[in-house]
């Protein structure tokens, strides 16, 4: 059974003394997520999430929000203003105890601490939700993310390379506080913006799949 999902707000301070409120995702807040999304900047669309497109249709944003909160999980991040920060999910694979995960922040808020929030909210759920493993993508040529390999290797699978260029990740999700854990410092390190942590094979194969076969009108 799927661990009840609140969506009241918590509002964490990050690094440089500003605040955001993070609350799992709604229906309601396709209009946030396109928001967000224009928000970024081209390479950011292309290296952050999916693809170089230009806006998010209908049915993508019908799929990033109307989510189960158990297989599917989604946490959104809002500034005092009311405007989309970030949103970190994760989409549980065949194995019943992992899942794929990423986190997208738009550029004005990347490297403050943003994603690390966000992605701690989410092991949260995560943790909650039977999820014991992250898969995260990094692209292989990133010498940051070799590092990142070799500090977290201990409490890693892997790494392993994937024919579509990427370094893939797999880190425990931890039944406790994040911070010190493997997972703790590869967000750390995935927050200064040295690397990214790119989107996962199933929602880009899934929204694909939509796009092709439910084209909007």
């Amino acid at each position: 059974m799927a661990a009840a999902v609140s969506h009241n707000p918590s509002r964490r301070k990050l690094r440089d003394g500003s605040f955001i409120e993070l609350r799992e995702v709604l229906p309601s807040d396709k209009d946030a997520l396109a928001s967000g999304f224009a928000r970024l900047s081209p390479e950011s669309r292309y290296r952050r999430f999916f693809s170089s497109l230009d806006r998010l249709s209908a049915t993508d944003l019908a799929y990033l929000t109307e989510v189960d909160h158990r297989d599917h999980e989604a946490v959104i991040a809002f500034d005092d203003d009311g405007e989309t920060v970030g949103v970190a999910r994760y989409v549980r694979g065949e194995e019943p105890d992992a899942a794929e995960v990423a986190v997208v922040v738009v550029d004005d808020w990347q490297g403050k601490g943003a994603g690390t929030a966000l992605l701690e909210r989410l092991t949260e759920r995560a943790s909650e939700n039977g999820i014991e493993r992250f898969v995260a993508l990094v692209l292989q040529e990133n010498s940051e993310a070799i590092e990142l390999f070799r500090s977290v290797d201990a409490e890693t699978t892997g790494p392993r390379r994937t024919p579509d260029g990427y370094l893939e990740l797999i880190l425990e999700v931890p039944p406790g506080p994040v911070p010190g854990t493997a997972l703790g410092r590869a967000l750390q390190t995935a927050a200064t913006g040295r690397v990214v942590i790119h989107p996962w094979r199933l929602i880009k194969e899934r929204l694909q799949a939509m796009q092709q076969n439910r084209p909007d009108r």
